[in-house]
């Protein structure tokens, strides 16, 4: 954690900065005496762990969801990667754009932020800011509406009417819908959401660490739980909050549950180490033998959005470098994205996109 960022009430950051020094203080003696908890991470990413799961697990313990956001965004902590990008509000829809100084791609990311579709703030922020520095594209991140106060379907009306707003400036084929967790499940939903209406697909979606199911699916749902900063039943808790009265059902909001086949390209990728994972790869695999065009990447030893270690990791460096070449791949006419140490499901993903 090389930087500390502190937002809202002055208690709530004190109360959170002295969890994080707790934290920090504990792992450090437990690291010194060889107690690590995957031989892999170093200290500084499994203080970020702990600390997040303890901001996590307090935050959804509040009553009123937005006491519960203050404390999740009272302190943020980052690496001290460097992104050289501008960043410029949207009315409507509201959202923000942030356009790399170096722009090399043809591509727009239509960025979906994760966060449970509950949790949004300076964390997000960082991650779109992240994605256009590495994948050298413009980026539109929507501010979409958060569960529980707006329920399905609040974020895919959301995600559409964004969906709409970027393809009135770039080319559907240029356009990659990306996002991370929640927002992973986001951008697959997006994509049967434009089937039913008979729009054009992106020229890529790609899922980070993606919710595929919003019920329990998988033994690493909680078998995983010592690794991650979220835990099983956080995510069971974001599916009654996006659901809370079980009129959708879990087969209509699950992406696992659909097909496609014939719908834009995906891209995926996974953390060894994350109460995701299983549920991932079963996407994938599932996908894969109904047609779809689908690679998925995972890096075992890794948590959930292990992306936004950036340059601390080793794992998270090839992630980023693997998502600028997977765009690159299918808007710019670059090399198709080729499989590699770190590839499990490889059906179609390593061969020209077909027009």
């Amino acid at each position: 954690m090389a930087k500390i960022k502190f937002s809202g009430p002055f208690r709530l950051r004190m109360s959170s900065f002295f969890t994080l020094c707790r934290i920090a203080l504990a792992t450090y003696t437990r690291h010194a005496l060889g107690k690590r908890r995957e031989p892999g991470w170093d200290v500084n990413s499994d203080i970020g762990i702990r600390f997040w799961r303890h901001q996590f697990t307090r935050a959804m313990a509040q009553t009123d969801m937005g006491k519960g956001r203050a404390i999740f965004e009272s302190v943020m902590t980052e690496t001290d990667d460097i992104y050289q990008v501008s960043v410029e509000k949207s009315a409507n829809p509201k959202g923000r754009w942030y356009r790399p100084r170096a722009l090399a791609s043809k591509a727009t990311l239509l960025y979906f932020h994760g966060g449970g579709y509950t949790f949004n703030g300076p964390v997000s922020e960082r991650f779109a800011a992240m994605l256009a520095h590495h994948a050298q594209a413009a980026v539109f991140m929507p501010h979409y509406r958060l569960t529980p106060e707006h329920p399905h379907p609040a974020q895919a009306e959301d995600a559409l009417a964004a969906w709409r707003f970027v393809a009135q400036q770039t080319p559907a084929k240029r356009i990659v819908v990306i996002g991370d967790s929640a927002g992973g499940h986001m951008a697959l939903m997006l994509l049967q959401a434009l089937k039913a209406e008979g729009l054009s697909q992106p020229g890529l979606c790609i899922g980070l660490c993606p919710w595929t199911d919003i019920g329990a699916r998988g033994e690493s749902l909680h078998g995983n739980d010592r690794y991650d900063l979220v835990q099983g039943w956080m995510a069971l808790q974001f599916g009654q909050w996006l659901d809370p009265e079980g009129r959708y059902g879990r087969t209509k909001l699950s992406p696992i549950d659909y097909n496609y086949d014939g719908l834009a390209p995906l891209y995926l990728q996974s953390g060894g180490h994350e109460i995701l994972h299983d549920m991932i790869c079963a996407f994938a695999e599932l996908q894969a033998a109904k047609g779809a065009r689908v690679m998925l990447d995972v890096w075992k030893h890794m948590p959930h959005n292990f992306q936004a270690y950036d340059s601390l990791t080793q794992a998270s460096s090839e992630a980023l470098d693997r998502i600028r070449l997977a765009v690159a791949a299918q808007c710019d006419a670059n090399a198709p994205l080729q499989p590699t140490g770190a590839t499990i499901v490889d059906a179609g993903q390593s061969e020209r996109a077909r027009p």
